[in-house]
């Protein structure tokens, strides 16, 4: 089982709630909340997308497979718009990228 209960109590903690706090923002009894927290049960996608809308993180934090809490939401909104251009202006965009992205990367490795 994944350990989202660590991080459910970590965020709780974060924001100084208590697992009632927590209960009453996503509509759920605070037993249930103490059993996430406890991993004894798993949420429901439902439950988890409210907790972590609750927080404002993503499901993938949650569980463990994102180190990013938080998305920018102007990051997501340059993406959101790169998906509507057409896919030859889209590979053009992404090799624009990737050369600033190796650059970077080169820069980096010859500074250390």
């Amino acid at each position: 089982m994944l350990n989202i209960g660590s991080k459910i109590t970590e965020l709780r903690k974060q924001n100084k709630w208590s697992q009632a706090d927590l209960a009453k923002a996503v509509n759920a009894s605070r037993d249930i909340i103490g059993k996430y927290e406890r991993n004894e049960n798993a949420p429901s996608i439902e439950m988890a997308q409210k907790i972590a809308d609750v927080f404002g993180v993503t499901v993938d934090y949650l569980l463990g497979k994102s180190a990013f809490a938080k998305y920018n939401q102007n990051d997501i909104k340059r993406l959101e718009d790169i998906e509507k251009l057409d896919s030859d202006t889209k590979s053009k965009l992404y090799f624009v990228i990737d050369t600033f992205l190796r650059d970077a990367k080169a820069r980096q490795a010859y500074s250390m």
